[in-house]
C-alpha cells in the first residue's frame, strides 16, 4: 500500500511538473498608492528650530536680557 501511494505521489508531481506555465507582465503600469503624512514631524522640527532659535537670540522680542 504505501508503495502504491508512493508511485502515485510521484506521478502526480511528475504531472504537476508538466502542466504549462506562462507569466505575463500586465498591460500597464503597476501603481503603489503610499499615502504617507510627514507634517507632524516637519512641524515638530520647526518648533524645535524655533524654539532653539529664541533661546539663543532672547533679546529679539523683549525677553530677559542676559
Amino acid at each position: 500500500m504505501r508503495a502504491a501511494l508512493l508511485t502515485s505521489l510521484g506521478a502526480a508531481i511528475l504531472a504537476a511538473g508538466c502542466i504549462p506555465v506562462q507569466i505575463q507582465a500586465p498591460d500597464e503600469p503597476i501603481e503603489i498608492n503610499l499615502n504617507v503624512n510627514i507634517r507632524q514631524e516637519v512641524i515638530v522640527r520647526l518648533e524645535r528650530d524655533a524654539a532653539d532659535l529664541l533661546d539663543q537670540h532672547s533679546d529679539l522680542f523683549g525677553g530677559a536680557t542676559p
